[in-house]
């Protein structure tokens, strides 16, 4: 029996690297995602599909094959939430965002500002939804705001969601010391969560399902202080807890939040 020369075939050896590459990347861009469990179906008909055609069961491939044709057509329609926050997540740069470039302290300090306005916030029943940048730049929801490019304060802040002031309805954008912009509006996810909650809630937990942001939420009706990460939402968090979170996200690129 001839032995295979792993020298005479390097290319035959590269082609299977890379798809087995392909393949665990899809896994690791799909896992946890309703996709997934769609992707497992397919596997399983396509098990049977290959032997039915070992046992030559012709009707059956038959019905198969157009089966798997409709489901590829399908996916990406049925799974657009899911493939694009997977695609986004395939094509984000490893360069560090703004957040990156500060030193520590530079980031606790910005961290105190931000949870010195979100207590006051908290315990006015001011409602407020502030976002944070890291790696996934968010210009399309920028364009939707007022720009301000303002130095992070408490004071901004707190003026920002007054009542009845111009910009409070909307989301504030902060990327490293800037406040970027306020009045901005977030997409609702068009997937359900599993947490009934208002709009605020909502679109946090949208738009870190689809970005790396973190972003905190203020109950306008309970004053209760809320955090989204990577789709994940955090129900009534202190302000103690909300500034150990962000050093930690912020400082360390951990990328989750405990629930």
């Amino acid at each position: 029996m001839r032995q295979f020369n792993f020298h005479e075939h390097p290319f035959e050896i590269l082609d299977v690297l890379l798809v087995a590459i392909l393949i665990y990347w899809v896994y690791l861009l799909l896992k946890e995602t309703r996709a997934m469990r769609i992707l497992y179906g397919i596997a399983v008909l396509a098990i049977i599909m290959l032997l039915g055609r070992l046992l030559q069961l012709q009707t059956l491939n038959f019905i198969l094959t157009y089966v798997l044709a409709g489901l590829v057509v399908a996916i990406p329609v049925v799974f657009q939430p899911e493939l694009r926050a997977a695609l986004e997540r395939l094509g984000r740069t490893r360069f560090v965002g703004e957040f990156g470039k500060l030193k520590k302290y530079e980031i606790a300090n910005i961290v105190l500002e931000i949870i010195s306005a979100v207590d006051f916030l908290s315990k006015n029943r001011q409602g407020a939804i502030i976002v944070l940048t890291r790696q996934t730049g968010l210009r399309d929801i920028i364009q939707t705001g007022v720009r301000l490019d303002a130095q992070v304060t408490r004071q901004l802040l707190i003026n920002i969601f007054a009542p009845k002031t111009p910009l409070h309805d909307g989301a504030v954008i902060i990327s490293g010391d800037k406040v970027i912009a306020a009045n901005c509006w977030l997409p609702l996810p068009e997937q359900e969560f599993n947490f009934d909650l208002g709009t605020r809630h909502r679109a946090a937990a949208g738009i870190t399902s689809e970005t790396d942001a973190i972003v905190i939420v203020v109950s306008e009706e309970t004053g209760k202080i809320s955090l989204a990460v990577g789709g994940n939402l955090t129900i009534d968090l202190t302000s103690a807890q909300i500034k150990e979170f962000l050093i930690n996200l912020l400082q360390h690129k951990i990328e989750g939040v405990a629930t």
